[in-house]
């Protein structure tokens, strides 16, 4: 779990290096984002110099913001790294053009994510995590012996963390539903969360008393 600015920042400076590539036709600095971007993924946080930035300076004076699943932001940093290193790559192989349009399209993206908080890779993670998840192709039906609490028509199970505050607010807007609410820690029942590919936190199900997956609320 992160706070959800870090990675919209890190977007603000991916943005600037794509673009100022693509204007100043230096593609080094698309070169440099992405072996930044990709020390950040191999190395953790300390080698991130954006991360840095985040939490160093400006989160110590604004405080932290809502927490979110760290994973959706790392695919879509993924993704910057492996664009931006291939514009670079192919503005030095002869094909400025192809490097041009690559870089753009980063530097679009990143300024999506930055002044709408839509991030493009995030919901790639979230679609593919949907499909790797409890769906009516994949799980239908949840084993009673693993939630003894089903003993109603309706039930709601939350896969959650300690740390993801859209999970309180599915707690709480739940809670006034009038149906039993069983929440499930990720981190305390991981085997759970291995068996239904649980790939996003939070996961909403409602299921009946024989284990039957009734509807899933989110993601």
């Amino acid at each position: 779990m992160i706070d959800a600015r870090a990675p919209r920042f890190n977007q603000g400076v991916v943005a600037v290096f794509a673009l100022a590539g693509v204007v100043l036709g230096w593609p080094l600095l698309w070169a440099l984002m992405s072996v930044q971007l990709a020390l950040g993924l191999m190395l953790g946080r300390r080698w991130c110099l954006s991360c840095l930035a985040y939490y160093t300076v400006i989160q110590p004076r604004f405080g932290e913001g809502e927490l979110e699943d760290s994973r959706p932001p790392r695919l879509a940093n993924r993704m910057g790294a492996a664009f931006l290193g291939a514009a670079a790559i192919a503005w030095w192989v002869g094909a400025p053009l192809l490097g041009a349009v690559l870089g753009a399209i980063v530097a679009a993206l990143a300024l999506l994510a930055v002044f709408s908080g839509f991030c493009t890779g995030c919901e790639i993670y979230k679609l593919t995590a949907r499909l790797r998840g409890i769906s009516p192709r994949h799980h239908d039906r949840l084993d009673t012996a693993d939630l003894p609490a089903l003993s109603t028509d309706r039930t709601y199970v939350e896969f959650t963390h300690p740390l993801c505050s859209e999970c309180q607010e599915w707690e709480q807007r739940l809670s006034g539903d009038g149906a039993p609410l069983v929440t499930l820690d990720v981190r305390e029942r991981p085997e759970l969360a291995r068996k239904y590919g649980i790939a996003v936190v939070p996961t909403v199900l409602a299921v009946a008393a024989d284990g039957v997956v009734l509807e899933r609320l989110a993601p």
